[in-house]
Order: structure tokens, then C-alpha cells, then sequence
């Protein structure tokens, strides 16, 4: 009973949400009317809050064991402990997207709120959001009903969670990345309204400027925590694959990035509106392409959900109509857009636009990498692959040309020209610094890769550039934007430590027996096996390898260990890893052979740990952006 009601909430917000389209599309749309817009709020904000008690009640099911909700018996299981029992809601498809719609209306509803009751772009806002939910709530419960019944009877204990995502790293990275992919919502109606509302005087960037800036963060840290996820539980060794998933995840973020660029150009020096309002439509209009792609079932990764041709066709059709009633409003409004003001050559804005065309170009190339094999396999039945060569090959040298535009612009003034005097002396020291720490860099590691090198070179661009110029600004007491320099710091960084992991990181597979002992090169003197061990946890049975490394002259202890879980009898590798300052020693267990040896593979991640750091000096860039104070 308490699941029908539930159900019951969720299918009252959807009659609320209908009955504000309709009582505005067909009552005095083109009006103002106060009493209006207060009617429209109520009966908005009470399907928001009744969506929220549906949602707390759905959590309330899942960890009492209600195995007779269909959705619940599949991916939780009794024995679990609370955490996963609630975790257990977003680990497939239907509960997931129960998650991503409570927090797109959290979003809307907390946007909508802190709007001033007599903003112009309020009713209309409210419309966009109110369209927007009431198509996903009506996706939820048409076509993926988590509340479904097992009838006549439930099940008698649950089938468990898939076992890989027992892990609280998994946990929290659906939650940050959904908050970052449907918070882009409040940029894509409130643009989309400010373009149906036709008053282009308006100014518009400042109200949802850092409502855009945390869901850049959000965005960031659930990517960063998907890479991480990826790197210490799936025993690859890898934290990024150029996977479908992974590249539908990336391009909201590249746009997202641009378009918080265009909009502080915008709300500085009222250029780059167009750009800003585009970048502001696609964002979002990205995100609905990656709920498509990974719900549709329509590509194969380790990532998606079931296939199910209904879905992706309901998702297709609804995503589709709704960026082609943004964009086509944004296409009839265009003319009007014009902005009197040109960018001025050699100045701030002017390395923002070009900025932003290498990130369309890079959005754009990944979106080719996703569609291509789509296209495809649709046209002949072949299967094409596109990995890694193909994205490393191209965004090589966009990263180089986005790290010079970067360098120049750290001096560039707003609306201003830049001297060549001082054109020179914002690229002199920087360049000279890094063209100096690649070749010690050459010289130390003896490999040469030419797209890492690029890679290393274009984060030591952006990295001297901000450091001379915090040294600089600080001797002279001049101020500096301390949160642009940190997240550019963090970027430079990012580059960098991807590329000397690429470099200096190799691996290497073993077979041995217990008691047996390798000598693997000049930095891993000694690899000894010593034994191996065979016990029951909670839920899952372990074997569990006892390694000692003798590793630049230091012993270290790894556990490596295989898992089978005995409710879905899956079975999985857990990685030993151990963490110095500049690298990672990272081991698994694979089979046993016939001759009672075991299969090992140790890899050795150099600069790995420098990439989560650099998502982290991101985000902070950004915090400090948004509680900055105004320079006097």
C-alpha cells in the first residue's frame, strides 16, 4: 500500500504540472496578471514537494526489504547494509532516473523560488521548467515505473546489487554528475525564456551566473569521481577510456566550461551574447543527448542501462523537440541579437571566443566519435571502433592552441589591445620556462611520445604563465582573480599529469606460484609471492593474495584479491594499490593456471593521483570564484 502511494504523488505532480501549462498556454498567456503567477507557483511548488515525498518514501521501501516492488527485488538485497540499500535506487535504469528528475525539479524549484516575484522572465521560466518536468515524469512512469508490482506475491529476498557498484565511490558519482547534468536546466529556460520574452534590454547573466557555476562543480566532481571509480575498482588500471559514456559525460563539460568563459565576457563588457546564449542551450541540449545514448541501450558499455527500443524512442522524440524549440526561437531571434559592440582584436574577449570555437571544435569531434559507429552499423550492420588514437590525435593539438590562447590572455584586458611590448613579456618567460622543464623531462625519461610532449608542454604553458603572474602581482600588489588562476592552475596540471602518466607509466604481467619470487627490473628489484588465502566475508567469498615488493629499495605489502558474490555468483578483481608522492604501485590478481601459478599484472601510474588533484584545485578555482569579493 505504501508503495501505491508513492505512486500515487508521483502521478498527482504530473495532473499539477499539467494544470499550469494549461491554465497559462490558454488563460491570458501574454498577460501579467499577479494572482496568475502566484496560482502558477503554488500549484508548481506543491508538485515539486510531492515529487519529494514520493521520492523519500521510494527510500523508505528500499531499505525496509519491500521485495514485492519489482525494481527493489532486482537490485537490493537484505543482507546489504543501509547505505547500499538506498544507493541501490540509482544502480539501474528505472531508479536512476527517478534520481535524475527529483533533482532536476530541486533544481527548478529552488530557481524559481529565489527569482524575484516580479522578474519579467518568471512566468515564462516557469513554463519552460514545468514543460521540461512534466516530459520526464511522464517518460518515468510510462515507460520505466519503478513502482511496478511483483503480483501475486513479492519475492522473498532481493536479487542483490550488482557487486561492482558496492562501493562508495559509485555511490556518490551518479548523484554529483545527475546534479551537474540537470542543473544546466536553469541556463537553458531562463535563456530560452529571456528569448521568448523578446526584450533584449534586459540584463540576464548575473541571475544565473552562479547557479551555472555550481553545476560546473557538480558536473566536475562526478566526472572526477567516475575516474577515480573507474581507476581503483574495475582492476584495469585505467581511469579514463574514451568510452561512449565517458565522452557524453565530457562534452556537456566542455560546453559548460565555455559558456561560463562567454558569460563573465558577456556580463563584464556585454560582448559574446549570442555565444553565450548558443553555449547556454547546448549545454543542456548535450546533457539530454547523453540520457539518450546511455538509457536507449543504443551503444554497449560497461556504463549503460538496458536496452530498450521504447525508451530511446520516447527520449529521442521528447530531448529532440525540446532543444529544437530553444534553438529555433534562439534561430528567429538572431537578428535582433547584434551586439553594437565588436570584440577588439588582442583582448580578453577576443581569446575567449577563439576558446570557445576550439571547444566546439572538440565537442564536435567527440560527438562525431560517438555517432560514427552508429551511423554505420546502421547503414551496413558493420561494427567500427573508435578509441583512443583517434581523440589523442586530435586533441593534441587543440589542447596546445587552447594552452597559447590561455598564456596570452592571463594579461589581456577587457575590451582592450593588447601591446606587442607586452605580448612579449607575457609569453617570453612562460614559453622559455617550459620549453626548459620539457627537455630535463626528455633527458630524464629517454621516450618520446610527440602527442604526450604537446600534452606536457601546453600544461607547463598555462602553469608558468599563472605562476609568474601570481609572483609577478603579488611583488607588485597588484590584484590577481585568485579563482581564475587556481582552476587554470588545475587545468595546466591536469594536462600535465595525463601526459607524464602516458609517459613514464608501464606494466607488466607475471605468473607465479605461492612461495615463488621475480626480479622485474631496476626500480621493482623483487616481486615475491608468498602465499595465498581463501576466506568467506558477508556477502562474498575472497581469495586474497599476499605479495611483498621490494621496490627503490623500500618492501611493500599488497593484498590483491577476487571476489564472488554469492547471491549473483558474479565475480570480481579488487586491486591492491600503493600511494607515494609521484606514483602508484597498482596490482592485480587474475586466474589460476594448471601448473597452481597465479597470473598478476603490476603497473606502475606515474603522476596518477595528480590528475584527481587537479579536478580538485578546479572545483576550488571555482568556490573562490563564486564567494569572491569585488575588487575595490
Amino acid at each position: 500500500m505504501i508503495g501505491e502511494i508513492s505512486h500515487l504523488l508521483s502521478l498527482s505532480a504530473v495532473l499539477l504540472l499539467s494544470l499550469v501549462l494549461i491554465f497559462n498556454l490558454f488563460f491570458s498567456f501574454n498577460q501579467s496578471h499577479s494572482n496568475q503567477l502566484i496560482l502558477s507557483m503554488r500549484l508548481f511548488n506543491q508538485a515539486c514537494w510531492l515529487v519529494f515525498i514520493s521520492f523519500g518514501i521510494y527510500i523508505y521501501l528500499a531499505i525496509s526489504d519491500d521485495f514485492s516492488i519489482a525494481y527493489i527485488a532486482n537490485h537490493s538485497n537484505s543482507q546489504l547494509p543501509i547505505f547500499y540499500k538506498v544507493t541501490s535506487i540509482w544502480s539501474a535504469h528505472e531508479g536512476s532516473m527517478f534520481l535524475w528528475i527529483v533533482f532536476l525539479i530541486a533544481w527548478s524549484f529552488l530557481f524559481i523560488n529565489a527569482l524575484d516575484k516580479n522578474h519579467p522572465l518568471k512566468k515564462p521560466t516557469l513554463l519552460m521548467l514545468s514543460l521540461i518536468i512534466l516530459g520526464f515524469l511522464l517518460f518515468l512512469l510510462i515507460t520505466s515505473n519503478p513502482f511496478e508490482r511483483i503480483l501475486p506475491f513479492g519475492a522473498i529476498e532481493g536479487a542483490d546489487i550488482n557487486p561492482v557498484l558496492q562501493d562508495p565511490a559509485l555511490a556518490i558519482h551518479p548523484p554529483m554528475l545527475y546534479l551537474g547534468y540537470v542543473g544546466f536546466v536553469i541556463s537553458f529556460s531562463f535563456i530560452t525564456a529571456y528569448l521568448f520574452h523578446g526584450d533584449f534590454k534586459l540584463d540576464w547573466e548575473q541571475d544565473i551566473k552562479n547557479w551555472s557555476l555550481v553545476a560546473w562543480i557538480f558536473l566536475t566532481i562526478g566526472i572526477a569521481l567516475g575516474s577515480w571509480w573507474a581507476y581503483y575498482e574495475l582492476g584495469w588500471g585505467g581511469y579514463w577510456f574514451w568510452d561512449p559514456v565517458e565522452n557524453v559525460a565530457l562534452m556537456p563539460w566542455l560546453a559548460a566550461t565555455a559558456f561560463m568563459h562567454s558569460l563573465f565576457a558577456s556580463s563584464k563588457s556585454d560582448v559574446l551574447k549570442t555565444w553565450t546564449m548558443f553555449l547556454g542551450i547546448l549545454i543542456f541540449a548535450l546533457s539530454l543527448f547523453g540520457a539518450f545514448i546511455v538509457r536507449s541501450g543504443i551503444i554497449d558499455s560497461v556504463h549503460s542501462f538496458a536496452n530498450d527500443p521504447e525508451r530511446g524512442l520516447y527520449l529521442l522524440s521528447f530531448s529532440g523537440s525540446i532543444t529544437l524549440l530553444a534553438l529555433s526561437v534562439f534561430a528567429y531571434r538572431l537578428p535582433s541579437l547584434k551586439s553594437s559592440k565588436l570584440v577588439v582584436s588582442g583582448s580578453k574577449e577576443s581569446f575567449l571566443s577563439m576558446n570557445n570555437i576550439l571547444m566546439i571544435t572538440s565537442i564536435f569531434s567527440i560527438f562525431l566519435g560517438v555517432t560514427y559507429p552508429l551511423i554505420i552499423e546502421s547503414i551496413n550492420g558493420d561494427k567500427v571502433s573508435i578509441g583512443p588514437p583517434y581523440y589523442n590525435t586530435i586533441f593534441a593539438p587543440l589542447i596546445l592552441i587552447a594552452a597559447v590562447f590561455i598564456m596570452i590572455s592571463v594579461d589581456a584586458l577587457w575590451q582592450r589591445s593588447m601591446s606587442l611590448r607586452s605580448l612579449f613579456i607575457t609569453m617570453a618567460i612562460p614559453t622559455f620556462l617550459s620549453f626548459v622543464s620539457m627537455y630535463l623531462i626528455w633527458t630524464f625519461a629517454s621516450v618520446f611520445s610527440l602527442l604526450a610532449y604537446i600534452g606536457i608542454f601546453s600544461g607547463l604553458l598555462i602553469i608558468f604563465s599563472y605562476l609568474y603572474r601570481i609572483i609577478n602581482n603579488f611583488f607588485n600588489k597588484k590584484y590577481i582573480n585568485k579563482g581564475s588562476a587556481v582552476a587554470h592552475l588545475g587545468l595546466g596540471l591536469l594536462f600535465f599529469a595525463v601526459s607524464m602518466n602516458s609517459i613514464f607509466s608501464y606494466e607488466k604481467n607475471l605468473n607465479l606460484a605461492p612461495g615463488q619470487s621475480i626480479s622485474v627490473n631496476e626500480s621493482v628489484q623483487e616481486f615475491y609471492f608468498k602465499d595465498i588465502r581463501v576466506f568467506s566475508a558477508s556477502n562474498h567469498d575472497v581469495i586474497s593474495a599476499e605479495v611483498s615488493l621490494l621496490h627503490d629499495g623500500k618492501e611493500i605489502s599488497l593484498n590483491p584479491q577476487k571476489r564472488k558474490y554469492a547471491t549473483r555468483g558474479q565475480i570480481t578483481s579488487e586491486s591492491a594499490i600503493h600511494a607515494s608522492f609521484l606514483k602508484d604501485t597498482y596490482l592485480t590478481i587474475g586466474d589460476q593456471l594448471e601448473n597452481s601459478s597465479w597470473t598478476f599484472s603490476l603497473k606502475i601510474n606515474y603522476f596518477i593521483k595528480w590528475i584527481w588533484f587537479s579536478a580538485a584545485l578546479m572545483v576550488l578555482g571555482i568556490f573562490l570564484t563564486i564567494f569572491k569579493k569585488k575588487a575595490s
